[in-house]
């Protein structure tokens, strides 16, 4: 969080960062450590030989095969790098937000439960005598790493399902297992089925198969699988 620009620029070259080492060795080797240092040079740098400090603030996160695993770091705009465990608050309100998560967080929490305390604790009043905020689904912004998809672990959680694991009425308690029907990047989870995405979505993912749906790139929707097929060159 920060200045958008500034962030902007950090988001890039870390992306930038993961792809080139990712390349050059493997994906294994791309981890949060490794990111947050990069981070933490950057930053260090500017805070040191430039007049004005990036006006940032970064949690860099990595989600393990089992909990114990699992990685967050957060930097502050002098490069400076703490290791989080559990959970971490940012901005206007963080130390406040902090002290009430660790009151009432759970390491064994559901989603559902986490989420709730989430939008509880930040819609806390920031002072005495002021009144708290009810925050709504559609004024935020939630994604999750879930560590039981293969590949990109991270996903965004559309408004929908939002509504429903925030809601006391609905049984939801957690993302689905299965990524929404309709074509395209997979990367929102709206809590779709293919009877609620309509005939289309039904007849597009019947055509495509569970085999192949599960050999499919989130990202650019082609299969992981080479051709073997002969092109017009070799013929």
């Amino acid at each position: 969080m920060g200045k958008y620009n500034e962030y902007e620029n950090l988001r890039v070259a870390g992306v930038r960062y993961a792809d080139l080492r990712g390349y050059s060795y493997d994906r294994s080797d791309v981890t949060a450590r490794g990111l947050a240092n990069a981070y933490a040079q950057t930053l260090g740098a500017i805070f040191t030989q430039e007049q004005k400090p990036y006006e940032v603030e970064i949690v860099v996160a990595q989600v393990g095969e089992r909990p114990e695993q699992d990685q967050i770091y957060r930097l502050t705009y002098d490069g400076s790098v703490a290791f989080e465990t559990g959970f971490v608050a940012m901005g206007g309100g963080g130390e406040q937000i902090t002290a009430a998560l660790k009151e009432r967080w759970a390491p064994d929490s559901d989603l559902e439960t986490v989420l709730r305390l989430a939008v509880e604790v930040l819609g806390q009043a920031a002072q005495e005598g002021e009144q708290d905020r009810q925050i709504s689904p559609d004024q935020l912004e939630v994604a999750v790493l879930d560590r039981h998809r293969e590949r990109r672990t991270f996903r965004r959680i559309g408004e929908p399902l939002l509504s429903a694991l925030l809601s006391s009425d609905d049984p939801t308690h957690d993302v689905p297992q299965q990524d929404d029907p309709e074509p395209g990047a997979h990367d929102t989870l709206t809590g779709r089925t293919d009877d609620a995405a309509g005939p289309e979505a039904s007849d597009a993912a019947q055509r495509t198969g569970d085999d192949q749906r599960d050999t499919t790139n989130p990202q650019t929707q082609q299969s992981d699988s080479v051709s073997t097929e002969p092109s017009s060159d070799d013929s």
